[in-house]
């Protein structure tokens, strides 16, 4: 009896010890977790930065910076900036209201250009996307012919079209088919999100599009694609924040690259969005965007096309009957269709079978159209 109450004492000092332990432990992370965002609070609550370019140093205490409105200026150095790291055409913070040089910006905070050269580019062919047939021949129109025919543009005294807007609902295939002509295509290809243009300090968007087609023109012959141009390319209107003047300089400068285009440059940009009624009409005039291509929802036949490319890899049994699936009256986009191709395989690995029959299709086919329904209902 004693050896067994000594034993339970013995226990609960270890659970109160223990126990004391992890209170310590959880009241040190609470403390530094405060400390975090207090620390975030006050950059929150401090003067907003303006973003320079160093142009030269004078002294240990002064230099001339080129900030983000297009002056030049004799600034004051903190002494918190390290010396060694301030060099020419380095990107510098300023204070707001003094334009003393408070920090130095990392080059990491630039633009991540994704910059596919022949042997990094995807490999998907037209062959396999199904249907979107005068999709695929109207953007070798524009982009692959010419920079592989540039001498007929010539002869017949043209400028070759320096553009290609790509617009229509989510998941009929914009993207997949910019992959195709990355692929197909010898040029470097460069490709890039809207979003990605929108950074934390004054004019440093503006920059990485100037950045962005420097690079394709030190790559050329080359292809520009941004994806959700949207994100920067609304209608304009009187702004009243600095992050929408900020968005409209970005579309600017866009603007202003897209029309100093040098045709000796062999450079081609492709633009895409599901949203082409909020679009700016500036980007949309002809010499800039010189073609506009749709992309609807899948006609019967697309549908048809469609079922048979996404499963012409599939183990399927001899039951099972495509057409019959192609021709529902429900409006499917490209990236459904592949959705049901996969859900009905996933549904014949739960039952242990390395065939896909009729039912799994049936499945997959309903639990794709109950959750497009969900979707629509919630927007």
């Amino acid at each position: 009896m004693i050896l067994k109450q000594f034993v339970h004492d013995n226990l609960k000092a270890k659970y109160f010890y223990t126990l004391k332990k992890m209170l310590k432990y959880n009241i040190t992370n609470l403390e530094m977790n405060l400390i975090l965002i207090e620390i975030e609070i006050f950059f929150f609550q401090s003067v907003p930065l303006i973003i320079g370019q160093f142009l030269e140093k004078i002294s240990h205490k002064n230099g001339i910076v080129n900030s983000s409105t297009g002056n030049n200026h004799f600034v004051r150095i903190m002494s918190t900036v390290n010396e060694n790291d301030l060099k020419i055409n380095t990107n510098v913070a300023l204070h707001k209201n003094s334009n003393a040089l408070v920090g130095i910006i990392k080059q990491e905070k630039c633009l991540k250009l994704g910059l596919l050269l022949q042997e990094k580019k995807p490999d998907v062919k037209y062959s396999d996307i199904g249907g979107m047939d005068s999709q695929k021949e109207e953007l070798r129109e524009v982009i692959e012919f010419p920079l592989l025919n540039k001498k007929i543009y010539h002869k017949i005294g043209i400028n070759a079209p320096k553009g290609v807007l790509l617009y229509g609902p989510p998941g009929t295939g914009k993207t997949l088919l910019v992959k195709a002509v990355a692929s197909k295509t010898t040029a470097s290809f460069l490709k890039t999100v809207g979003s990605e243009f929108v950074q934390k300090y004054l004019g440093e968007g503006p920059k990485m599009v100037r950045e962005l087609f420097k690079i394709a023109k030190e790559n050329s012959p080359s292809i520009i694609f941004i994806d959700e141009i949207d994100a920067i390319a609304t209608r304009r209107f009187d702004a009243q924040t600095g992050a929408d003047r900020e968005v409209q300089r970005i579309l600017i400068e866009l603007l202003v690259q897209m029309d100093g285009f040098d045709q000796t440059f062999e450079v081609k940009i492709i633009l895409s969005t599901n949203r082409v009624d909020i679009l700016d009409p500036a980007i949309m005039r002809p010499g800039r965007i010189d073609r506009k291509i749709e992309f609807p929802l899948p006609d019967l036949r697309e549908k048809k096309f469609l079922f048979q490319v996404l499963t012409s890899k599939m183990n399927l049994s001899e039951e099972i009957d495509l057409n019959y699936f192609s021709n529902k009256p429900e409006k499917l986009s490209g990236a459904i269709i592949c959705s049901i191709c996969q859900e009905a395989g996933l549904q014949a690995i739960r039952k242990n079978r390395y065939m896909v029959i009729h039912k799994d299709f049936e499945i997959a086919y309903r639990l794709n159209i109950r959750k497009e329904n969900i979707f629509e209902f919630y927007n």
